[in-house]
Formats: structure tokens, C-alpha cells, sequence
């Protein structure tokens, strides 16, 4: 007589198990029972409703709830972890409820209400593996994810668990991947497509004691994502190995610090140590678009490091860089290494953006999302005209109306609206909306280093210079070996009366990144000229056109040509300053808001020198409440009517 057929379906299994259950009904049994019950009436079985789940079973520590769809799942317990984290965090230790989660996709046999099998046993078995408020998803689960998720899943490598013959392919559910932002959690909660078929997920219920972050969906970023793979050690002793292990954890640890793209954790990436692997199958089990990889070996005092980067959907490698050094001082070599990999690779003007900025060239205007859009704007900025600065607010604005939360974006507006004023459209208009969106960047994304320049510079510019020093140094203590942040800095370190500090900023950038973009001059050459180092400002804006030029560049070229004795050059420079600004005098320049007497004393020692009117007329100082004048001007003032 054959044997009846099982129930059988193909189903999704999550399992997870409450951390330190035993230990909590030990200390507080009445008070752990009933905070339990409380998160799953409140959280949770919601949670699951919304979901479209059915609750199997409940045990004391657990629960077995069935879903139809894997996508629904993962949702459910990404929401429900979130929700969990956000409730702890106004609780002492001790009344704190946390969970695990395991989740897999396989087929199961339905008995009696209850739900057996190998799809069970896995999901159960990653649920041990699961850190504690984690999410670990199967490999058979994440094949069937590829898409349909706003929260990024990192490769965990594969693992033998118990009772299952083959390895388990694992992945951990990345709920920190959306901090950015953070909103209140119900409005963070994404609404996913409405009830499909029952499919199961086995839910041990698991705490832990880790740090919370809320999660917000990021649907219109569409940002590049980088995976740093462990560099390759050729030199086979242990210090050739630490070297490796720490320049690996240092460029990892340093282009995490730009919010342009997205960098898989080295947890995701160690797995990869001493084995030969192809950076396109990386790409594809890791989610990336690059993979940077590269080698250390250390031979005869010298250590020789090798780095490149791949783009991981053609194969091609876009950039590659070797170092040749003495070793007597690894640690240096590795700090100087991963800051330059870093500043090639990211920043406005990296390697990864510019590879976005092509793909979004190619792509239809309709197609395009506020990440794009984003990119686009930026490049128009960097071309310094009035033409591509317009068409870079149209771009930005646009970025951030598809999404407001793109605090790069806002960033990039207060860069738009200081050159526009610069360029003498609406200076005081421009300024108050600089100033508003670089208050905004920061607010949506206080981690981003460069939301804090751009706020320092919209103070600056308003004359809050104490507030504006601490915003550049939280900016430089948040990515200190940025060129960018050291660029933006070092035209305003005078204004804090140390323009030292500025010049030897200007010439850590050139270590760090000799190819520097054009509009860097227009920092550069300042912090120069104030530091007394003319020669160096005006090799500066050689680099840069006449029509590049703002009011400032044509006043320090000429007046930095008149310091090194170049006189008819410096009144030539002086006389096509007037022609296109005719405003232009010395007590107009030491007017300017928050200039600091180290800068007011450069531009009266140098701007007579090329022949700039001295004395400002009254109309120019009219709406200033303190206007500073220098002496000769104040005597002309003073002076009787008719006396010469």
C-alpha cells in the first residue's frame, strides 16, 4: 500500500529565538512575560497582519508565522526589528526585549496545522547565526529578492549547519543601510504590494544588545555601491599581513564617509581572503556596481602596493595606481595609501561619480532619478560659468523635488547659489538661499562631512565666524583626510587669523590628490595669497581661464602679481578688474562680512601696489552699520569744504 502524499508547498521560513530568555525569566519572570506579551500584541502580530502572515505557533520564546510571499517576510521582520529597536531605546537594559531572525525559502510539508522539513530546519539553523536585532536571509531567499527590496543585503559566506548535508549560502539583512535620514518610524514603514498565497517563515523571536538605527526606503537615490576586496599579500610574513589587513579596513573605513555611494561592510568582503576570485561574480553576490582590489609586497626595505578599480558590469578596470615606498614606517604608507585611494575613488569629482555622471548622459531624460539629476548638477557647477551654473540649480532642484531627503543634493544647491552670487545675480537672494539649504543639508544628514562645510561657509558669509570654525572642524574631525573638506577649509582659514593653517592645507591636497578640479582654485589661491605665498597663488589660477574669473580671483592675481614686483602685469590684472567690476576698492574688499585683520591688512598692503582706488565712494558703504575705513579716507571725509 503506497504512502498517502504530504501537503507539501514552497515556502518562505524565517526562524529567530528570543537573547537571554532563560537569564531574563531568572531575574524578573512576572515582568519578562509581560513585556514579551506586550511586543508581540503591539509590534509584531500587527506587523505580521499588514504583512498578509499567518501565525503556526507560538512557543515562550518564538513563533512560526506563514506568509506567501518572501518578499513580505523579509519586510516584515526588517519592520518589526526597527520597531522593536525604536521602543528600546527609551528602556533601561534590563527591561529590554530583543530578537533574532532566520529567514529561508524551501519546500516544507504542511501536518496538521504545523510545518516540517528542510525548509524549516535552515531557516532555524540562521536564525542562530543571526547577530542579535539582526536578519539573516538564505541564499535561496535572496535569489528570489533581487529588486524588490529598499534594504541592502550583504554576502555572509557559506556555512555547514547541522543536519544539512550541503552549505548554506548566507546573507544579513542590512537594517542600518537606510540611516541617512531619519523620520519617524511610521512614516518610514514602506507599503509593500497587497496579499498574495500563503507561503510560511518560521520566526524564532531573538534579541541582543546592539546599537539601533531607524531604516528609511531610499527608492530614487539609486546610488553606486563599491565592495573593497582584502588586499592580496605577496610578501607572506606577519607584517606584511597586518599591513594588508590594515589598508583594507582603512579604505574601507575612508570611502565610507562619502553619502555619494554605498560601501559593503569588510565582514561581506573578508570572505574573499587568499582566494582567487573574479570581480564580476563579487559584484554579482555582493549587489555592487565596483570592486576594488589590489596587493602588498614587501621586498629588500620596500613596500610596493598596487590598487585598481573595476567596474564590476563590463569588467573593465577604470583605474588602477601603484605605490613604491621604504618600509621603515608602514603604518604612514598606509594612512598616505588609503587617503589617496579614497580621494581618486570618491568626492565630487571621483572616479564613481564620474562613472555615474556618463551613465546618467546616456540615459532619457525621463528615465532619469534624483541621483542622477544630482550628478548632473554637480558636474555643471564645476564649469564655473553663469550659463552651466543656472542649468545646475534647474538640475538640483529637480533632485530634490523626486527626493527631498537627498541631503548631497541640498548640498550641492548651496554651492550653485554661492557662485550665482558670485557672479553678481541676486547676491543677497542667492546668499539667503544658500544659507537655508546648507542649514537643511545639514539637518537631513548630520554625519556628512560636507553638509558641515557648507553650512560653515553660509556662516561665514554672514559673519557668525565662531560658529562657522566649529562647523569646519566637526566637517575635518568627521573625514580628515578629504581633499575636499581640506579645500573647502583652506580658503577660510584666515578668516580664523591663521592662514598658515590654510596654505599647509592647500599643500596637503597636492599630496593627496594632484589632479585637482579647476574650481579648486578659487580656494587655493586665496589661502595663498593670504598666507603671503604669492608666487603660489598665481600659479594657481593659471590654471584657470579669464572667464572663469569672479571679483575676488581678479583681485588677488592682481594684487599677488603687484607683491612679486610684476607691475605692469599687476595693473593690467588691476585695470580689467575695474572694467568688469568698477565697485572694486580697497576699503570695498576689507568691508567684505567676516574678513579677519590678518586678511583686511593683505589686501591694504597689495591692492594699492596694483593700482586700485583706495577709498570706497559713500553709496558703496550706505547700507553698512560699521563700515571699516581707513584712514586716508576718513581725513579725505573730514576735510572743510574748499580746502585742498
Amino acid at each position: 500500500m503506497g504512502t498517502p502524499a504530504l501537503d507539501r508547498k514552497l515556502l518562505a521560513i524565517l526562524a529567530a529565538d528570543m537573547v537571554g530568555y532563560s537569564k531574563a525569566m531568572e531575574a524578573d519572570e512576572a515582568g519578562t512575560i509581560r513585556r514579551l506579551k506586550a511586543i508581540r500584541a503591539e509590534l509584531i502580530n500587527p506587523t505580521i497582519s499588514e504583512r498578509h502572515g499567518t501565525i503556526i505557533k507560538l512557543m515562550g520564546d518564538g513563533a512560526l508565522v506563514a506568509f506567501d510571499s518572501v518578499v513580505d517576510a523579509v519586510a516584515c521582520a526588517a519592520v518589526f526589528q526597527n520597531a522593536v529597536a525604536a521602543r528600546n531605546a527609551a528602556l533601561p537594559e534590563p527591561e529590554r526585549i530583543m530578537f533574532r531572525v532566520g529567514i529561508n525559502l524551501g519546500d516544507v510539508a504542511l501536518v496538521d496545522g504545523d510545518v516540517y522539513g528542510d525548509g524549516v530546519n535552515v531557516a532555524a539553523r540562521l536564525e542562530h547565526l543571526a547577530e542579535p536585532g539582526g536578519v539573516v536571509v538564505s541564499g535561496t531567499a535572496y535569489d528570489h529578492l533581487q529588486g524588490k527590496l529598499d534594504w541592502p543585503l550583504d554576502f555572509a559566506g557559506e556555512r555547514q549547519v547541522k543536519n544539512i548535508s550541503r552549505p548554506v549560502r548566507m546573507y544579513r539583512l542590512r537594517l542600518d543601510g537606510k540611516r541617512a535620514r531619519r523620520r519617524p518610524l511610521l512614516a518610514m514603514m514602506p507599503r509593500w504590494i497587497g496579499p498574495t498565497a500563503a507561503a510560511i517563515v518560521v520566526l524564532a523571536l531573538a534579541g541582543g544588545g546592539a546599537a539601533w538605527w531607524f531604516l528609511q526606503p531610499e527608492p530614487l537615490s539609486g546610488k553606486p555601491s563599491v565592495a573593497v576586496l582584502p588586499f592580496e599579500d605577496y610578501g607572506g610574513d606577519e607584517a606584511s599581513g597586518r599591513l594588508a589587513d590594515g589598508l583594507t579596513e582603512d579604505v574601507i573605513t575612508d570611502l565610507a564617509r562619502f553619502p555619494e555611494f554605498e560601501v559593503v561592510a569588510r565582514n561581506s568582503t573578508e570572505i574573499y581572503k587568499g582566494k582567487p576570485v573574479d570581480a564580476r561574480q563579487v559584484a554579482t553576490a555582493l549587489h555592487v556596481g565596483f570592486v576594488l582590489e589590489g596587493s602588498i609586497q614587501r621586498q629588500s626595505g620596500r613596500v610596493r602596493i598596487t590598487a585598481q578599480l573595476i567596474d564590476a558590469k563590463t569588467g573593465r578596470h577604470l583605474w588602477s595606481e601603484n605605490w613604491d615606498r621604504p618600509a621603515e614606517d608602514v603604518f604612514a604608507v598606509q594612512t598616505e595609501i588609503a587617503e589617496q585611494v579614497a580621494n581618486r575613488l570618491g568626492g565630487g569629482v571621483g572616479l564613481i561619480q564620474e562613472a555615474g555622471r556618463a551613465a546618467a548622459k546616456r540615459k532619457r531624460p525621463e528615465n532619469l532619478n534624483a541621483y542622477d539629476y544630482y550628478l548632473l548638477g554637480s558636474e555643471k557647477i564645476e564649469k564655473l560659468t553663469k550659463a552651466d551654473d543656472e542649468e545646475a540649480i534647474a538640475f538640483l532642484n529637480r533632485a530634490v523635488e523626486l527626493d527631498p531627503g537627498l541631503a548631497r543634493a541640498w548640498v550641492e544647491l548651496y554651492h550653485a547659489h554661492d557662485l550665482m552670487g558670485v557672479f553678481g545675480v541676486d547676491p543677497e537672494g542667492n546668499r539667503k538661499a544658500g544659507a537655508d539649504v546648507a542649514e537643511r543639508a545639514v539637518r537631513l544628514d548630520p554625519r556628512d562631512a560636507e553638509a558641515h562645510v557648507v553650512f560653515a561657509m553660509s556662516l561665514a558669509n554672514r559673519g557668525d565666524m565662531g560658529r562657522a570654525k566649529s562647523e569646519f572642524d566637526t566637517a575635518l574631525r568627521l573625514a580628515p583626510g578629504s581633499s575636499e573638506i581640506l579645500t573647502f577649509y583652506s580658503g577660510y582659514a584666515a578668516r580664523f587669523n591663521d592662514p598658515e593653517r590654510g596654505a599647509q592645507m592647500v599643500d596637503k591636497v597636492m599630496r593627496l590628490d594632484p589632479n585637482y578640479p579647476m574650481w579648486a582654485s578659487n580656494f587655493f589661491a586665496p589661502a595663498y595669497f593670504m598666507a603671503g605665498r604669492y608666487e603660489d597663488a598665481v600659479t594657481m589660477l593659471e590654471r584657470m581661464t579669464p572667464n572663469n574669473y569672479q571679483r575676488w580671483t581678479w583681485v588677488i592675481r592682481s594684487s599677488s602679481l603687484a607683491a612679486l614686483g610684476r607691475t605692469d602685469e599687476a595693473h593690467a590684472s588691476a585695470m580689467e578688474t575695474l572694467k568688469q567690476h568698477p565697485e572694486v576698492t580697497v576699503e570695498s574688499m576689507i568691508n567684505e562680512p567676516g574678513l579677519s585683520t590678518v586678511e583686511r591688512n593683505r589686501f591694504i598692503e597689495t591692492m594699492p601696489l596694483a593700482g586700485f582706488p583706495v577709498c570706497a565712494k559713500p553709496e558703496a558703504l550706505a547700507n553698512l552699520v560699521k563700515p571699516v575705513r581707513l584712514p586716508e579716507c576718513d581725513a579725505a571725509k573730514a576735510k572743510p569744504p574748499g580746502q585742498p
